[in-house]
């Protein structure tokens, strides 16, 4: 099967964004939805409670099995959804996902909340990906 087409796209009318993408098309291919991605290690347990960068590692990778699983890399990524319980630490996030995203970097929305479904969780990160059928 053909791979799918995606075009990373931003537009000179938006602001230009800072690691990740304001457009992402993609015609062909299957997509995977990833659920919401939390500091568990694969036993349940919190890894990092009270340290940002220690849950984000742990969060991206999660992410990164979640992924292979489905038959995909980071590179697949075309959209991410991002909630975190202190925006003060966006550029923890910053540095630590540039270690793990592609050459492409995906859609993404970042939402700060009060809490996450277990309170010592500080991030949440769910996806989308396409892969070749």
């Amino acid at each position: 099967m053909p791979a799918p087409d995606i075009q990373y796209l931003n537009p000179p009318a938006l602001s230009t964004p800072t690691g990740y993408t304001h457009v992402v098309q993609v015609r062909g291919g299957r997509t995977i939805y990833i659920a919401g991605q939390v500091a568990f290690d694969k036993s349940g347990n919190v890894v990092g409670k009270g340290d940002f960068a220690a849950q984000t590692t742990q969060v991206f990778e999660n992410l990164k099995s979640a992924l292979a699983a489905g038959g995909a890399t980071f590179d697949n990524l075309v959209k991410v959804t991002t909630f975190v319980t202190d925006l003060s630490q966006m550029q923890t996030l910053r540095s630590i996902r540039a270690k793990y995203y592609g050459k492409n970097v995906p859609a993404s929305t970042l939402v700060q909340i009060t809490k996450l479904a277990n309170e010592d969780l500080m991030i949440e990160i769910e996806a989308i990906a396409v892969v070749p059928e």
